[in-house]
């Protein structure tokens, strides 16, 4: 947290110093109290006359002092709000930074509830904890100690009663503290997972809606909040239980206080002045004592909090940068080399033994069952994932040999399900390429069939698209995305069964505007459908993970039994349109 920290230190320090002023004033106020009750109204030392200029000179002195103590107050919250408000915007943006730059399966392992609560809550937590830790930690310590010097410096009998109960009220909180402290995390791992539900429902409400499960998500996520408020609860049952024990051993030490100095002002040992001082002093230590709970209870929870964030900043991305930036005498060739890949945990293999070249300017197919590793395989060509064994070559080079950045800038994919944002459909087409012009964004509009719908809507490509594209239609969205794709000028295209919510005609036009705008570009199509690859110049039939067969859509067809099937198994539902 030091790194954090070091960089705003010149406005913590300045807090602190602000603090130990406002602290000081609230010290030295009793001691002037204390010589007006003795010497301005009772008149000790002058026989029993009072001193009314004493008294205006003392109270105008302490007015004097309680301004500069709320000037170096305010000061001291502003330099703290200054210093934390910045160490949680500069954790924030690194924690960001981090998550953007795991791998699939780390995400995964995280899960999307819990980044999100670390990087909200947590660092809200952490925050409060900097902002405690600045201004408490001083005023506090400051308070307890030095109203206990004060005390010892009044009188040495009533320092020591309440020297005798601090050992008590420490107690005490240290008791509570190892009670609570385990179900601070307890508490953040709970918000992760009422967070996850929120995310999954939200994202699915019209899946719930439709299946009628709205009873069943109320109470999957009444159960999720049951859990935390049941944990919220012994934390705040413990705390309640602390802060009336304290109470209780503070103003006991009031009542023998008082009890002892009546006893020596009759006997002419103190002044009711010193009496009054020492309770008010006590009272002070009473108030940082109860701070003092506060701040361990936040440091606690911060720490607790600091602890996930450090987890997050700690992991680093399992996939490693190459060196190499781009450039090459070839453009948009892949090469499967004697691939296999299998999923972090999984029992076997989702691809094996892959061998398969796709040549620049070239259209290949993949086709296969579901479940056969189809996504998987052209996921290993922009490395979403790094091969278990083998290697995924572009451009004759491996793909693990690229800077990230540098191979996803050669490679643009579509996948089924559109991801769109909540901009104008403009800046959701040149997502991919910002500062493409208007020329271009229209062009790849109309070679993905998409130029037609955008200018029927109120704004034509200015028209901002709802949250994850809601206010598209599912075909719409697909040809959004794979406008995005169009004119980000990639040499490699990768659809990923994304004209699945295009009907036949449509899906043909854009293939044909797609060949005719990008004639050199590598294209790798995942479908379901015959009619969709059948003009492919060569078709890959993945089974079982394993490529059973390679060729045009004739061969095949004479050819491969796995395409035979699925060909005459279509032929029957779409009819002519296959033939």
């Amino acid at each position: 947290m030091w790194t954090y920290i070091k960089r705003y230190l010149t406005f913590a320090v300045l807090a602190a110093l602000f603090m130990v002023g406002e602290v000081s004033m609230d010290l030295v106020q009793p001691g002037l109290m204390s010589r007006i009750v003795d010497e301005g109204v009772l008149g000790l030392k002058a026989g029993g006359a009072g001193d009314l200029e004493l008294i205006w000179t003392l109270g105008l002195q302490m007015i004097a002092l309680v301004v500069f103590g709320g000037l170096c107050g305010s000061l001291n919250n502003a330099f703290t709000h200054i210093s934390s408000q910045n160490i949680g915007n500069e954790m924030r943006k690194d924690t960001f930074r981090r998550i953007m730059s795991f791998s699939f399966p780390q995400l995964d392992r995280f899960g999307a509830g819990s980044l999100v609560t670390r990087v909200t809550n947590d660092i809200t937590q952490i925050q409060t904890f900097v902002s405690l830790f600045i201004r408490g930690l001083i005023r506090t310590s400051m308070l307890t100690f030095g109203s206990m010097y004060c005390i010892f410096r009044l009188n040495r009998q009533f320092g020591l009663i309440v020297l005798c109960a601090f050992p008590f009220v420490v107690g005490v909180i240290v008791l509570c503290l190892w009670k609570a402290n385990p179900l601070f995390s307890k508490l953040q791992e709970q918000l992760d997972a009422i967070n996850a539900v929120m995310q999954e429902d939200v994202s699915g409400i019209r899946i719930i809606k439709a299946c009628v499960r709205e009873v069943y998500e109320k109470a999957r996520f009444g159960k999720a909040n049951d859990a935390l408020i049941a944990t919220q609860l012994r934390v705040l049952v413990i705390f309640a239980f602390m802060n009336p024990a304290v109470n209780a051993f503070m103003y006991g030490v009031v009542a023998v206080l008082l009890y002892m100095g009546s006893a020596q002002v009759f006997a002419g040992s103190a002044t009711p002045g010193d009496v009054m001082a020492a309770v008010t002093y006590t009272t002070q230590m009473l108030n940082g004592v109860l701070m003092l709970v506060m701040l361990f209870q936040n440091i606690s929870r911060g720490l607790a909090s600091w602890k996930r964030i450090k987890e997050l900043l700690d992991s680093e991305p399992e996939l490693k940068d190459g060196s190499f930036d781009g450039g090459s005498g070839r453009q948009g060739e892949i090469e499967f080399r004697d691939v296999s890949f299998a999923y972090p945990g999984a029992a076997r293999p989702v691809l094996e033994h892959i061998d398969l070249t796709v040549r620049q300017g070239e259209t290949v197919a993949v086709m296969g069952a579901t479940g056969c590793g189809k996504t998987t395989l052209v996921n290993l060509i922009p490395r979403f994932y790094d091969v278990t064994k083998g290697a995924v070559l572009v451009d004759g080079l491996d793909v693990r040999e690229y800077r990230q950045q540098a191979l996803r800038e050669k490679v643009s994919i579509t996948l089924q399900k559109a991801e769109l944002f909540t901009v104008p459909i403009m800046k959701n087409i040149a997502w991919g390429r910002p500062a493409a012009p208007m020329e271009a964004i229209v062009s790849a509009a109309e070679t993905a069939q998409a130029d037609e719908f955008i200018r029927a809507t109120p704004d034509g490509y200015h028209t901002v698209v709802a949250e994850r594209g809601m206010s598209l239609s599912g075909g719409q969205r697909q040809r959004l995305s794979i406008a995005r794709a169009v004119v980000k000028s990639a040499e490699i295209l990768i659809f990923d069964d994304s004209t699945s919510a295009l009907d036949l005609k449509t899906e043909a036009n854009l293939y044909h505007s797609l060949q005719k705008s990008r004639p050199d570009a590598t294209k790798i199509i995942v479908a379901q459908r015959i009619a969709s690859v059948r003009q492919a110049d060569r078709i890959v039939v993945l089974e079982n993970g394993r490529i059973s067969a390679v060729g045009p859509h004739e061969e095949l067809l004479a050819n491969c039994k796995v395409y035979q099937d699925i060909y005459y198994s279509q032929l029957g539902e779409e009819g002519d349109e296959i033939a």
